[in-house]
């Protein structure tokens, strides 16, 4: 069987166990426990990358089965530039170390990524690259897996407009870099300037509407219950004529995770409100006034 040091990805990738995370796994004393846990678009070797947000839900959540959907890696931007941080190193740490535990992890590439796809089939360090998974539910449910870009039209059909996208997109996620490098420093929580952006453009919301239908109606012919997909950065849980459409979102703007309990119910995790929630200061309860 292949090493995993063979992948095309940065070398502090390859062997994360020969030093200790930079950022040490805590210990929480009740981890919450699901099923199943859907992540992507991390976009590791990005500075937009939220990864202590991402190591943080991995040190507060077990699961029995871990889909990586996609754009985990962003190859794109490591070939124009290497960036790669303790921290990213470290969600790789904390990925191969559930692998090791036991948890079933299955690395389904995207198309930044795509680097990746050549080894389908193949199991690195207890992680299963698959070009497309089926996930059965614990209600019987049969889902398609897929990190989404081969539904974008975009993409299949003017690649080069994709690259010019994916430039503008860089630009306006150092703009929400600066924005919440600001917003921390004033004591207030994360916010994503690009999801606001993209929800209050017109052609936006219409496109994530119209991929969402596509991606649907292509699960439904292939005879499954529903689709869990990533590519768009938008997390939703919705039927669309009888099929189930599942976004995991990412982790570079709205930082969620789609999880399955383990009686088969689906939900949509917003860490970014989780975190906040967390360290709100506790209001104290003043008695009322006689």
């Amino acid at each position: 069987m292949a090493s995993i040091s063979t992948l095309p990805i940065p070398a502090r990738f390859a062997d994360p166990f020969t030093t200790d995370p930079h950022i040490p796994e805590r210990v929480i004393g009740e981890r919450r426990s699901y099923r199943t846990v859907w992540v992507s678009d991390i976009h590791l070797g990005t500075r937009g990358c939220n990864a202590a947000m991402l190591i943080d839900f991995f040190d507060h959540v077990d699961c029995e089965t871990l889909y990586l959907v996609g754009d985990i890696i962003d190859g794109w931007r490591l070939k124009k530039r290497h960036f790669w941080p303790p921290e990213h190193n470290d969600v790789v740490w904390r990925v191969l170390k559930r692998a090791k535990r036991g948890t079933r992890v299955v690395y389904v590439p995207g198309n930044h990524d795509e680097m990746v796809r050549p080894f389908d089939g193949f199991d690195f360090g207890g992680v299963e690259i698959r070009r497309e998974a089926i996930h059965e539910t614990a209600d019987g449910r049969k889902l398609l897996i897929v990190h989404g870009d081969e539904f974008d039209a975009v993409m299949l059909a003017h690649r080069w407009l994709a690259f010019v996208g994916d430039a503008a997109y860089t630009a306006l996620m150092k703009c929400n870099i600066v924005v919440n490098w600001v917003r921390h420093k004033l004591g207030l929580p994360y916010w994503s300037l690009s999801m606001v952006a993209k929800h209050k453009v017109k052609n936006a919301v219409q496109f994530i509407g119209r991929y969402e239908e596509v991606v649907a109606h292509a699960a439904r012919a292939r005879g499954v219950d529903g689709v869990v997909c990533g590519h768009i950065h938008s997390a939703e849980m919705r039927e669309i004529e009888g099929t189930g459409y599942y976004n995991d979102g990412d982790w570079v703007e709205g930082c969620t995770a789609l999880v399955e309990h383990h009686d088969g119910t689906m939900e949509i995790l917003h860490w970014a409100k989780e975190v906040a929630a967390r360290n709100a200061p506790t209001q104290l309860m003043l008695p009322a006034a006689a």
